[in-house]
């Protein structure tokens, strides 16, 4: 009996729910349809009409056949030069940067993600680079606000050894002789600013385009965020180009600053470096520069972070992440995000040549000034240092030292340079992170 009952009342329950079920259902039919329906916007065409429609949506139509009301990633007007030809020639030289980076070997890993972002740059239609294509979201998220060069300063100061600078700390000497290319650009700059109609370059501007010459990608985008944001695609172009180019550009300089005797001078390392000197010394730059230049601090806080976990040797994992998956990450998107301002309207444009001319020359006095000073120090007394590691004063670490190694062993092969070299070219790195906080804390 009990049993019945308790049947009789689970029906009972079923008919009163599938009741009010069925008095919703009407109303919930009318919120669905009315929150789903949409008009049909689609005509029907012909076939012909539609092979017409695809051929206009085709790139080669967009770059023959411009559209004038196209603008680019920032909302302006483009000429039509640069929604043609000007494409097809930042393509070429897209290509271009590909042979020089596969078939001549010229720093790929940093190369390749800039050359094939300039080339997704300058597909047209797809507006890649723009504020909702990838590229324009990379560049945006990390290069806009300064997080990929201060990952890249981590990563850099966890593969660097500052033994050989502190074994011969003169050499320090070659790496503040290379800034003079920073300073004496920035006259140049606004030199041409006063003397020339074409050019209109302000302090910051010219600030920010001076520190080029340290061949310092990341100080670079540092200090034009900083300074000179709308410029900041025209110099990370430059900066990251000059340091690719490092193994072109240096050479001939060396080569025409120096004698075959000079070249072969051979240096010998003068003492071992403890550890207790390698752990003090990150922490002693980051208190001077606290002390005396705190506006240079975030990169070389970075830079000195990284080198302290390293030299710490109880964080291995940390220190083996910043100086490989970490770092090699951050290339990938730096790499195209810089790639993204390779479209021919932000590239071929009057300013960014300007830059790019002032860039070279800063970066050639840079490599003259540190084969000089080199020179100099050899007319005291002491022992001799060979000129070609003046030139690694520059910050494109490490390429600037293998360059001098590599000039120098053209002359002999038993003269080892590079870990000679490293010593002005970390203090280059240090220089560079120095000349930016001093442009920062007057033009800022």
């Amino acid at each position: 009996m009990k049993s019945i009952v308790l049947k009789l009342f689970a029906l009972m329950l079923f008919s009163l729910s599938l009741h009010a079920s069925d008095a919703h259902a009407p109303a919930a039919e009318e919120m669905g349809s009315s929150s789903t329906h949409k008009e049909e916007t689609y005509q029907p065409q012909t076939f012909t009409e539609m092979t017409m429609g695809f051929l206009a949506s085709t790139g080669v139509n967009a770059i023959l056949n411009p559209d004038p009301n196209e603008v680019n990633a920032h909302g302006e007007a483009m000429s039509d030069f640069h929604k043609s030809w000007g494409r097809v020639l930042m393509i070429l030289i897209t290509f271009l940067l590909f042979y020089l980076a596969i078939a001549k070997g010229y720093e790929p890993l940093l190369l390749l993600p800039i050359a094939f972002g300039g080339l997704l740059a300058n597909i047209p239609v797809a507006n890649i680079a723009g504020a909702h294509g990838f590229l324009g979201v990379i560049y945006n998220m990390g290069l806009a606000n300064e997080m990929f060069p201060i990952i890249i300063f981590m990563g850099v100061g966890a593969m660097t050894d500052f033994g050989p600078l502190l074994s011969n700390p003169k050499t320090a000497l070659l790496g503040g002789a290379a800034q003079f290319g920073i300073f004496g650009t920035l006259v140049g700059a606004v030199a041409l600013s006063q003397y020339t109609e074409m050019f209109d370059f302000t302090l910051q501007q010219a600030a920010a385009i001076s520190i080029i010459g340290g061949a310092d990608g990341p100080t670079s985008i540092f200090i034009a965020t900083k300074l000179a944001p709308e410029l900041l695609g025209a110099i990370a172009v430059a900066s990251y180009s000059y340091m690719a180019l490092v193994p072109i550009i240096q050479p001939p300089i060396m080569r025409a600053l120096t004698s075959e005797k000079e070249r072969k001078i051979k240096m010998v390392t003068l003492r071992h470096v403890s550890r207790l000197e390698k752990l003090v010394f990150p922490v002693m730059v980051l208190t001077l520069a606290i002390m005396v230049l705190p506006d240079s601090t975030p990169l070389i806080g970075a830079f000195m972070f990284g080198n302290f976990l390293k030299e710490s040797g109880v964080v291995e994992r940390l220190s083996d992440t910043l100086q490989n998956s970490l770092i090699n990450i951050v290339t990938i998107f730096l790499g195209l995000g810089v790639g993204s301002k390779l479209a021919a309207d932000q590239f071929l444009v009057l300013d960014t040549l300007a830059i790019l001319v002032l860039g070279l020359t800063a970066f050639s006095v840079g490599t003259a000034a540190g084969v000089i000073m080199a020179k100099i120090m050899n007319l005291f007394p002491g022992s001799k240092v060979n000129p070609l590691i003046g030139s690694a004063g520059v910050s494109a670490v490490p390429m600037a030292a293998r360059v001098s190694n590599k000039v120098g062993m053209e002359y002999d092969r038993s003269n080892m340079l590079l870990m000679h070299a490293m010593g002005p070219n970390v203090a280059g790195v240090i220089g560079s992170a120095v000349a930016a906080g001093v442009m920062i804390s007057i033009f800022g």
